[in-house]
């Protein structure tokens, strides 16, 4: 019976992250002001910048949408929104060569 009951616990958790799951690609204007932390104003630039071109991967949506920074992009990840299908995964900063003695 406790398996029983894992195993549908496991199975809701399952459904609410693929119910939670927004691409900017396809969503709607409600479905953008929807997102903590965007609001209509950020939404009308997405949506702008959409109608251009698809956005390719996370960084094009951060390059091509002014505010987006990287924390906020792993911010709405976190949250259940996608590029493409993908979630956020952040690059690892370039440390400057170091000189040889």
């Amino acid at each position: 019976m406790f398996k029983k009951f894992l195993t549908f616990a496991a199975l809701l958790v399952s459904l609410h992250a693929l119910a939670v799951t927004l691409d900017i690609n396809s969503a709607t204007e409600a479905e953008l002001d929807s997102i903590k932390g965007v609001g209509p104003s950020t939404s009308s630039k997405i949506l702008d910048q959409r109608k251009m071109a698809p956005f390719k991967d996370w960084q094009d949506f951060i390059h091509r949408v002014k505010g987006i920074s990287q924390a906020k992009a792993e911010k709405f990840s976190r949250d259940g929104v996608t590029v493409n299908g993908d979630a956020f995964h952040a690059t690892p900063a370039t440390s400057p060569a170091k000189p040889t003695p």
